[in-house]
């Protein structure tokens, strides 16, 4: 695991949870008073710890055997995805409202027609109006198309059923002509790279979703250090300028744009990525035949006529 690029009395208080000592205990082991550890805890954010003391945490994460390793990124990673963020906050309370698609039930919001800035150079372009999903194609999701259609489960589901504690995960293990079957069944289609980069950077073209601070603690990202997938709903902090959610970490999102004959683009980044992959503006491509345990997808539609839209 990656070092704490700044402890406080939070991180080393999560470190000792984490470790499942005492406060006697990991004291000793951190070489402060037992006192000492309690002021840091008490105080926690608030006090930045002297560098001969960040150092000595340092050292007593890296010799943590892995299940202390994960405990611990799940509480930074929690913490980091349920604390307060006001613009988030703002946008889901005031944003476009979502619509509830009719055939497969998902949210999805609308991404105006206009010009935005693309690519990593801000090149201006024009789409159209569309509607995307607010989230990823869950396992949920995916196991209704599967009953309704017979199509084979991905080989994550033991028996071909999905696990209860993944429903609200991302789908993974499915393959582009997977996820375009199930963008055919519910009468959506995958979206193209300019519509999942424009819904991912809005029209000034920011460089994240959440804007252009590299904060890596807004997507599950391989610093994480979690290695696996989280709900699709966990990192709203890192919603972009459209109420789109999820777009950057935990899974690689298959686009309809083809890059050659038989590969075709991957947005967003995953759980098994560096953080710097995650630029939304970033080319990738796969083999439509590939499928692996960090590649999802979401779908887009046209915007319905105001008289048959779906409630």
């Amino acid at each position: 695991m990656e070092p704490v690029v700044r402890w406080t009395g939070h991180e080393a208080g999560l470190l000792r949870q984490a470790l499942r000592k005492n406060v006697k205990d990991f004291a000793a082991e951190v070489g402060v008073s037992p006192r000492q550890l309690t002021t840091w805890e008490k105080r926690g954010s608030s006090i930045r710890l002297q560098p001969d003391n960040q150092t000595s945490l340092d050292t007593v994460l890296a010799r943590a055997d892995m299940p202390v390793q994960q405990r611990f990124a799940k509480s930074l990673t929690e913490r980091a995805a349920a604390g307060p963020d006001e613009r988030a906050e703002q946008l889901l309370r005031t944003g476009a409202p979502a619509i509830r698609h009719e055939a497969d039930g998902k949210l999805m919001v609308q991404v105006d027609e206009g010009i935005y800035l693309a690519g990593p150079d801000g090149t201006p372009d024009w789409l159209d109006t569309y509607l995307i999903d607010q989230f990823p194609t869950t396992n949920a999701d995916y196991a209704r198309f599967v009953a309704a259609t017979g199509h084979r489960p991905p080989q994550h589901w033991p028996g071909g059923t999905c696990l209860a504690s993944l429903r609200d995960h991302p789908v993974v293990w499915v393959t582009w002509h997977d996820a375009t079957a199930y963008a055919t069944w519910s009468g959506k289609a995958l979206p193209s790279a300019r519509q999942w980069e424009k819904a991912a950077r809005g029209p000034k073209g920011r460089i994240y979703p959440w804007g252009n601070e590299p904060t890596a603690a807004k997507c599950n990202v391989a610093e994480a250090g979690i290695g696996m997938t989280t709900p699709v709903d966990r990192y709203q902090s890192g919603v972009s300028p459209y109420g789109v959610v999820d777009l950057c970490g935990n899974a690689w999102e298959w686009c309809s744009t083809e890059s050659e004959p038989g590969r075709f683009e991957l947005k967003g980044s995953a759980f098994t990525s560096p953080f710097e992959r995650v630029t939304p503006s970033l080319h990738n491509a796969a083999n439509a035949t590939m499928r692996d345990n960090d590649t999802g997808f979401r779908c887009v539609t046209a915007v319905p006529n105001s008289d048959d839209r779906p409630g």
